[in-house]
């Protein structure tokens, strides 16, 4: 199901020029936000998560001069429509809708909750949906979230790899908010032995002042706004 923000009309171009100057204006038209949140409750703390990502893209859009419409896709609402997809080939007018949001959006945050190195079942089932090519080139920002300290090596490539599967471009820094985030409810195990090894390659490149990738609240919220920043600079360049 596709929950719409109060949208703005859309502009033709990225920077409207002043008629009379030819010199760019100040007002800038909208561009399309698609958030899409694989999580399995609401408000849970995968929808949590994809909100502060989005409004942090927003702010990022804003301080260059950007108007964002923004789009939530909810997965958890579209279960029983992609469950019918995978076994009778039919998309139902729900499904047909979040297509479309997706497929007309500037860029894409994407949430899911990580459970066992993989992320949800519908978030598979959604993007197993799309047609190959029309994501091509879409910029898209990737979060997860987890309930456990536990991070599996290779868990970020692996998530990765689903979205560059269908042509996507992620950008470089993925959020991962883990248990000390206040989104994210506590694993009633506990966390883990802080020694558990986590593969190289999941790492990202950290900014002055940023925490570890564990999901503490300064660390996170670092990571988030350089995200939002990556992604609010790719959907400039992938609209032009």
């Amino acid at each position: 199901m596709v929950r719409r923000r109060p949208a703005r009309r859309r502009g033709g171009r990225w920077a409207r020029r002043d008629p009379g100057t030819g010199v760019s204006t100040a007002a800038w038209s909208p561009v399309a936000l698609a958030v899409v949140s694989a999580g399995v409750g609401r408000p849970g703390p995968t929808r949590l998560l994809a909100d502060r990502v989005a409004e942090a893209v927003c702010r990022a859009l804003a301080a260059g001069g950007a108007r964002a419409d923004v789009e939530v896709v909810e997965l958890h609402r579209l279960a029983v429509d992609l469950a019918h997809h995978t076994t009778h080939g039919r998309v139902g007018l729900d499904l047909r809708e979040a297509i479309a949001a997706v497929v007309a959006a500037d860029g894409l945050v994407v949430a899911t909750p990580v459970v066992a190195a993989s992320p949800s079942e519908v978030f598979d089932a959604f993007f197993a949906v799309l047609g190959d090519g029309v994501l091509s080139g879409m910029p898209v920002l990737l979060a997860l979230s987890s309930s456990s300290w536990r991070r599996p090596p290779g868990l970020v490539r692996v998530v990765r790899g689903r979205l560059t599967d269908v042509h996507t471009r992620p950008v470089p820094t993925t959020v991962f908010a883990g248990p000390a985030d206040p989104s994210v409810p506590t694993d009633p195990a506990g966390p883990a032995d802080p020694s558990v090894p986590t593969d190289p390659s999941d790492r990202q490149p950290t900014a002055p002042g940023d925490g570890d990738e564990s999901g503490d609240g300064d660390g996170l919220h670092a990571r988030i706004d350089r995200a939002a920043s990556e992604l609010a600079a790719a959907m400039r360049a992938h609209r032009r």
